[in-house]
């Protein structure tokens, strides 16, 4: 287990404490009733702030990148021969069986190249038949005529005249055969040229990128469809020479798609090429993801995390309860005390008024939830929610106690789901509450 100060890229904390600042804001309002507002006498408003008990632990050390999804064995189709396009079978986003027709080209000049190399296996046969013939009769004569020489019937010369033939005949005949095989392998050519007028699916998928249309002049270059298996995808990353040296695979990675799905998907980083580009020093990991549902399509840029290890012990606090504080410019956490445990029994209620501090922390780790801290103690309660409204380094706020649980899924809203929860909450209030928060001042 790797025990180092944590190396990850988190979220920017921007946009959700701002949102987190407009739900305190309500907060505020809804509890307004119940502190009292501000009494006859112009007496500042108590501010209504969420804590929570900081908690001792270790948080995971991630590398946070992007990557680029990808269907399995997604291949783009080229046609091997240059034609026009006369007919098209398919439309984006069917799913085809491999070797199903996609598109048919034009086929009648490759349909007579064919039959002209068909005529010409035809001919070759006929001239090996034809030399085959020659060379039974020439053998046939040479034959005779070494059986008239053994007799002393005719002269040696008439002899070699009749073996010079027979091998000259025998030449013609392997000459002839030469041409068959050559004739045979062209016209096999011209055969597959044809077949090619219609291109295949390669493999069994779904296509898409359609570049095809009747009356398009394609050559090997112009790619007219991609296809792939849309039920397991593959999520490359890239990875730099530095971080091969705590990257490997076989670790847990999460590919978080937050437009389709808030929950992340869990596999483990599956390759990881040996080769580096020379220019950029990096190189390219991969990932395989069951995609049954296919939310996951070709192309999508996701969000993907590798862990590999755990930072040192820390207190633990939500991202949500680091502040900067605008008077000194540090980063810090608002802590709050003397909260019992009746008060923390009753979650629905806010405290009476409790004392509160800014304490200025060392930020150790930092994850997508939690960040580790020193300068608070375990078991603190840090402010959560709220630090925009008490506006000093101490004071007085009413407190609601919660959990780590509704701290989570608070930091894990979207901006539509939290104003949902604030029309929701404010919807909800007794009308004593609004009432009392609408009182003259």
């Amino acid at each position: 287990m790797i025990k180092k100060g944590l190396f990850s890229v988190s979220p920017p904390r921007t946009t959700v404490n701002l949102l987190l600042g407009l739900f305190s804001l309500f907060l505020m309002h809804g509890c307004s009733g119940e502190s009292g507002g501000q009494s006859n006498g112009g007496t500042k408003t108590v501010p209504a702030v969420e804590a929570l008990q900081a908690r001792q632990g270790s948080l995971p050390l991630t590398q946070r990148l992007s990557g680029l999804v990808k269907a399995k064995n997604q291949v783009a189709i080229h046609p091997e021969i240059g034609a026009t396009i006369v007919e098209v079978y398919i439309n984006n986003g069917q799913y085809v069986k491999k070797g199903a027709p996609l598109v048919r080209l034009r086929e009648k000049e490759f349909r007579e190249r064919f039959k002209q190399a068909t005529a010409g296996h035809q001919i070759t046969m006929a001239q090996l038949r034809q030399a085959d013939a020659q060379l039974k009769e020439v053998q046939a004569e040479y034959n005779r005529t070494k059986q008239l020489a053994a007799q002393g019937l005719t002269s040696s010369t008439d002899l070699e005249t009749a073996e010079t033939r027979t091998v000259s005949a025998e030449a013609s005949v392997s000459l002839a055969q030469a041409r068959v095989e050559q004739a045979q392998a062209t016209m096999e050519e011209q055969q597959e040229t044809l077949h090619q007028t219609i291109i295949r699916a390669p493999i069994s998928g779904n296509v898409g990128d359609r570049n095809a249309e009747v009356g398009m002049l394609v050559n090997t270059s112009t790619r007219l469809f991609t296809i792939g298996q849309m039920d397991s995808v593959r999520v490359e990353v890239v990875l730099t020479d530095r971080m091969l040296n705590y990257i490997e695979t076989g670790q847990r990675s999460e590919v978080i798609n937050a437009i389709f799905s808030p929950e992340p998907q869990s596999a483990k980083l599956a390759r990881i090429s040996p080769f580096l580009n020379p220019l950029s020093h990096s190189t390219d990991a991969e990932i395989d993801l069951s995609n049954l549902d296919g939310q996951l399509k070709p192309g999508m840029f996701v969000t993907v995390d590798i862990f590999y290890g755990e930072s040192e012990e820390a207190t633990l606090v939500p991202l949500s309860a680091l502040y900067e504080n605008p008077l000194s410019g540090k980063t810090g956490v608002y802590i709050t005390r003397a909260i019992s445990d009746r008060e923390v029994a009753d979650v629905s209620t806010m405290t009476e008024p409790k004392p509160f501090e800014f304490v200025p922390v060392e930020v150790v780790a930092r994850g997508r939830m939690e960040a580790g801290i020193r300068g608070v103690k375990p078991g603190e309660w840090v402010i959560t929610l709220g630090q925009y409204l008490l506006g000093g380094e101490a004071g007085e706020a009413r407190v609601r106690p919660v959990k780590w649980a509704w701290v989570e899924k608070l930091q894990k809203l979207q901006r539509e789901d939290l104003v949902q929860e604030m029309v929701k909450k404010q919807t909800a209030l007794p009308d004593s509450t609004l009432q009392n928060s609408k009182q003259p001042k």
